[in-house]
């Protein structure tokens, strides 16, 4: 597994896009209105990096073995929150990364579900989070659930009809949903690589983001989880960022301030796994049951323990990991010579919990 090599860093770093392709620039190169957001006065988000949880614990999902129960969200969430803060509770826990003068914006991952209805970063896992986030102090009226598309968000079961994105009945009034349709942005454009690309208003009109990500294969950058579901689901033009496996694309999206300054926290709802052949769900033998949740601060980390859990797969299943098949995702290695997160897993604290 990764082993952080700054030669191989800095190499796939320049032959990509340039030293110069992390740094944002105004297109017409007029001083440029910062987009970072700004924490509520006297407040500092926790962050620990390279410092990784992941809880399993078996028979918890519904009948028909595609979603978890709405008591294993609650009770393995709140075990992979206290472990990662070392607080008592889920509402202590969520103190560490919301003010109650946040606006909060969480960013579910249904793509994969799409189609099947089977793979999506769950219903039961947003609830605890948003139950959550509001038990910290924030209101249902500062809270927004905002996907790409309108199936991407149906998928994830948290809205109960594709056009009006009413809420599912379980959320609290007052709950907001969006998709932007990598449309809606209000931002100035920035040029990362050699693309412009805008944030979409759902995330910059918040102060804080919550991504809840799934583990799952992609058959362009290998490897899909936290990163990615932030990068290419919250831009107005992620078709621009796919050459060469995403990477260092993908990196270097992250590494803009606008995203930087409003990440909190990242969740992976690995219930179910997808091995191969994703990241759409098209093929339900690459699918396994995994009842699982990983929780971090570092985008890096997270993903290097999720890759490391598709290769297990993979091998088990006969099949090449994703660097012998041609697709490992380099870009997190970049990510962390950007700063980004830890990269090496010998420097990574996994916390990998059986309830």
């Amino acid at each position: 597994m990764p082993k952080l090599r700054r030669r191989q860093v800095l190499a796939s770093t320049l032959a990509s896009t340039g030293a110069a392709a992390a740094v944002s620039t105004l297109s017409d190169g007029a001083a440029a209105k910062s987009w970072a957001a700004t924490p509520p006065q006297g407040f500092r988000r926790m962050s620990i990096p390279g410092k990784v949880v992941r809880v399993h614990k078996k028979g918890v999902m519904q009948p028909g073995g595609v979603y978890p129960t709405q008591a294993a969200a609650t009770e393995m969430l709140t075990r992979a929150l206290t472990e990662l803060t070392g607080k008592a509770t889920i509402a202590e826990a969520f103190k560490q990364f919301v003010h109650p003068d946040d606006v909060v914006a969480i960013k579910p991952n249904g793509i994969a579900g799409r189609k099947s209805m089977k793979m999506a970063a769950n219903k039961e896992v947003v609830l605890e989070v948003v139950k959550g986030v509001m038990a910290a102090g924030v209101p249902a009226e500062r809270i927004t659930i905002y996907e790409q598309y309108r199936d991407f968000l149906f998928a994830t079961r948290c809205i109960t009809d594709k056009q009006t994105l009413a809420l599912a009945p379980e959320f609290p009034k007052g709950v907001k949903t969006e998709v932007h349709l990598n449309k809606k942005a209000t931002m100035s454009p920035i040029v990362v690589g050699q693309s412009a690309t805008k944030y979409v208003t759902p995330f910059t009109d918040a102060t804080v983001v919550i991504n809840v990500t799934q583990v799952k294969d992609h058959n362009i950058c290998g490897y899909t989880g936290a990163m990615k579901n932030i990068t290419h689901g919250s831009n107005t033009n992620p078709h621009d960022y796919h050459k060469h496996n995403a990477s260092p694309q993908i990196a270097h999206l992250f590494s803009q301030e606008v995203v930087k300054s409003r990440m909190a926290l990242h969740i992976a709802d690995a219930y179910q796994v997808i091995y191969d052949e994703g990241p759409i769900d098209k093929n339900p033998r690459r699918r396994v049951l995994n009842e699982a949740i990983y929780a971090s601060t570092d985008p890096v980390a997270i993903d290097v323990m999720g890759w490391k859990a598709v290769d297990a797969l993979r091998e088990k299943n006969g099949l090449p990991t994703l660097k012998d098949a041609g697709r490992e995702p380099t870009y997190l290695r970049v990510a962390s010579e950007l700063g980004l997160g830890i990269y090496d897993e010998d420097q990574i604290d996994f916390r990998n919990i059986d309830l």
